[in-house]
């Protein structure tokens, strides 16, 4: 009998497919803790294989750039070429021929490397803000219960596997199966599986290696020559393990795929796979649509009154850690530890949901005891060991601020269901009533200047015309007179709430736009 872990956490996978997007939500103990989003026009492309074709290589930068049919140029950092053969020298500072890439550092490396060289690369990261996919060359092909890395030469063992025996045992069939130019990886869910499982799994990896070198032979660079499974299926494939005791999906087609995918790799499993057939929406109907919107807002409440604001810039995230409502009946030094240790537990499952990334500062609140900013900083270190993502902690400074990192493979939530504001750009802001006076203002001086109309038309959002045309009209008044002119205010519902539109009364020109031109010319 092998030695299977045992998990006692209740683990629920829903998949939700429609005309825009497919979704899906991964509940642990009835309370959501994951959300992927795949739109229907923008796959992902985390995992994708390609040969492609080297547009430059920066020394300067330790990087090159590679073109592989995409609009932007992939990003290859000199860390990421894991295969010798592009490696000529590595300053003997940093030297470890026994060690894998991802365990040696790395300053200053030379590569042979030339332009317009074909190269296989995998993309590690998505393209975001401006910025191409970034790539590695060490492909890695995964698979249910392993992952090929062809051109590798090592076997490599899921730390979440503890049996030391069967660890020994799983190290062992990988010895009999690995060829001379592939390294294996065992994951998870290969503990307990019987050696023909995983002898199925490995042929399946090789031979889709295989097909790989023959399209990539055939076909000239750039071009795909993998493609990775889709989110939903892939997060069945990575996710649906032992602890996980449903996997619900309200789209026929996905549930057939994913059907035909455990009756090859796990019929075990497929007692747990359901098809979800009410007419109301699945998300809606276990409670999933509410969290995810919550999701949008930069308030999270605690069950004990309290609350965080998660605020996402593009070089960072800031997590504030709030008392709100919360009253304590004891002093505050244990107050504080209270609400700090209920936020680092919801941090942790926040920055999962979110998807966020980077470097991520949480302010707590402040805390005068050594011993109990350890508490809170242990506390946020157990949370984060539920992450599938790569993260680094430092303890929490004297001024209650934790400094952290995040690893980034695919865009945040919030940039993967919104889009930036065309009213306020991305702030979350407008300009005030007031200020919107005083561009009028400008506006009109400049416009005198130059031209001799008596009267124009003035164009506003309903809100603001009912603002000059009500309580501010000795404003609107005195706006005419100090500028000379006769203004006609109109209603424009087309307009936004800092926008405003000047026409003249004669012809019906509009001459915001002339006016608006002189100023960007003066400014350059």
């Amino acid at each position: 009998m092998y030695s299977i872990q045992v998990y006692n956490m209740k683990k629920e996978i829903f998949i939700n497919e429609s005309m825009g997007e497919t979704r899906i939500a991964i509940q642990e103990d009835s309370k959501l803790v994951e959300v992927y989003v795949e739109q229907q026009d923008n796959q992902r492309m985390v995992g994708n294989v390609y040969k492609g074709k080297v547009e430059n290589v920066l020394p300067g930068m330790q990087a090159a750039f590679v073109d592989i049919g995409y609009e932007l140029n992939a990003f290859l950092p000199f860390s990421e070429i894991g295969n010798s053969d592009y490696i000529l020298e590595e300053s003997s500072n940093n030297r470890n021929r026994g060690s894998s890439k991802h365990s040696r550092k790395i300053e200053n490396i030379e590569v042979d490397l030339k332009t317009n060289q074909e190269i296989f690369v995998q993309v590690i990261k998505e393209p975001f803000a401006g910025k191409g996919p970034r790539v590695t060359t060490e492909v890695a092909l995964p698979g249910r219960l392993l992952v090929l890395v062809p051109n590798a030469n090592y076997i490599g063992i899921s730390k979440k596997i503890w049996d030391k025996f069967e660890r020994r045992r799983l190290k062992k069939i990988a010895q009999r199966l690995r060829t001379d130019d592939a390294g294996v990886i065992i994951r998870t869910v290969a503990e307990g599986k019987s050696e023909e499982h995983i002898e199925n799994d490995f042929n399946i990896l090789l031979d889709n290696w295989q097909k790989i070198k023959n399209k990539s032979e055939r076909e000239e660079a750039p071009i795909l020559v993998y493609e990775d499974l889709e989110t939903a299926s892939s997060v069945v494939r990575d996710l649906l393990t032992l602890d996980v005791e449903k996997i619900i999906i309200d789209s026929k087609r996905l549930y057939r795929k994913t059907q035909r995918y455990l009756e090859d790799v796990s019929p075990s499993l497929l007692e747990r796979l359901e098809l979800y057939k009410l007419k109301a929406p699945l998300f809606e109907s276990f409670g999933i649509e509410s969290e995810i919107e919550k999701l949008m807002r930069s308030k999270a409440w605690l069950k004990s009154g309290a609350y965080l604001i998660i605020e996402k810039t593009e070089a960072m995230v800031v997590v504030d850690v709030n008392s709100g409502r919360f009253v304590g009946k004891k002093m505050h030094e244990e107050n504080s530890l209270k609400i700090n240790m209920e936020a680092a537990r919801e941090v942790a499952r926040q920055l999962r949901l979110r998807d966020l990334s980077g470097l991520i500062v949480i302010d707590f609140i402040d805390m005068q005891l050594e011993e109990n900013r350890k508490k809170v900083y242990h506390e946020l270190r157990k949370e984060l060991k539920k992450d599938r993502a790569k993260v680094a902690v430092a303890p929490i400074t004297e001024f209650g601020l934790l400094e952290m990192t995040r690893q980034r493979i695919r865009v945040s939530l919030l940039d993967s269901m919104s889009e930036e504001c065309p009213a306020c750009h991305g702030s979350g802001r407008i300009i005030s009533q007031e200020t919107l006076v005083t561009r009028l203002d400008h506006w009109l001086r400049r416009y005198k200047s130059k031209h001799r109309s008596l009267r124009l038309k003035l164009q506003l959002h309903p809100e603001n015309s009912r603002y000059l045309n009500g309580e501010k009209k000795h404003i609107l008044r005195g706006l005419m007179w100090q500028n000379f002119v006769h203004l006609k205010i109109e209603e424009n519902s087309e307009l936004r709430r800092g926008e405003f539109r000047f026409l003249r009364t004669k012809d019906g020109t509009d001459v915001t736009q002339e006016m608006n031109l002189d100023k960007e010319n003066v400014a350059s």
